[in-house]
């Protein structure tokens, strides 16, 4: 699984070389995964595009991050589409008390949700509060003529977990998926100092430690048992969110080697 090193990313890679349970692969430049991609500089976006081939940016982020964040440079290139996926629930914009109420609120029901990794229960949230936006994001992957690249802010959690549920359609075995998902944790400290560095996402990440952000494999593991357990696996619960047997065959031929 290939970094690719660009100025404006600390969390990009490529997933083609995966191996598939079959004996197959994920084929290259075909699926990417990233950090946000505001940063990026004219010699990356050259890479990215005419280098690599990317036609589709999948944005995981909610309407709040990306109307503070602005335009980012890829957003001005013919040929390149840009769809949203927001994969947490959309609060109204509010201050305070408020604002405050609700992330509590959110925080109880993750952790409600699988009270042993209050993580696990967060992901598992984006199955249970936004099933339209996981779909239509996989969607976006298998219709995506050239490479489609995936992010979110830190490319970690939301981006792990979309893509993880990509390559578990595609016939990538659990501790594959696993491994691809704890690999950000290599590059943790380059994605903290990003976030720090933004307005956007200072608050939220310069008081805490590196630990609380690091991804952890068993919070992985305890996700895909847990989409087993409540939803029967992952083909079941797609196809009890409209998610078709052609949605699916469309994925794993866009995603799989020949």
């Amino acid at each position: 699984m290939p970094w690719i090193d660009v100025e404006g990313a600390a969390n990009m890679r490529d997933l083609g070389g995966t191996p598939t349970e079959d004996g197959g692969q994920i084929v290259s430049r075909r699926l990417l995964r990233s950090d946000n991609l505001q940063d990026l500089t004219g010699d990356d976006v050259d890479k990215l595009v005419n280098g690599i081939g990317v036609t589709t940016v999948i944005d995981l982020r909610a309407a709040a991050e990306v109307e503070k964040e602005g335009p980012g440079p890829l957003d001005a290139v013919g040929g390149v589409s840009h769809v949203y996926h927001p994969v947490l629930p959309q609060f109204p914009s509010r201050q305070g008390e408020v604002a405050r109420a609700l992330l509590s609120e959110k925080l109880e029901r993750d952790a409600a949700r699988y009270p042993d990794d209050v993580t696990t229960g967060h992901y598992l949230g984006y199955l249970e509060e936004r099933p339209e936006e996981v779909t239509a994001a996989l969607r976006a992957i298998a219709s995506s003529e050239g490479a489609a690249i995936v992010h979110c802010a830190a490319g970690k959690d939301r981006t792990g977990v979309l893509v993880a549920l990509a390559l578990t359609a595609a016939g990538v075995g659990r501790e594959a998926v696993i491994a691809d998902y704890a690999l950000s944790s290599e590059r943790i400290e380059a994605i903290l100092a990003r976030l720090t560095g933004s307005r956007t996402y200072v608050e939220t990440t310069k008081d805490t430690p590196t630990a609380v952000h690091t991804p952890r494999p068993e919070t992985m593991k305890a996700f895909l048992e847990q989409l087993e357990l409540r939803y029967g696996g992952l083909v079941a619960w797609l196809s009890a969110n409209g998610f078709t047997d052609a949605d699916l065959a469309r994925l794993r031929a866009r995603l799989r080697q020949p």
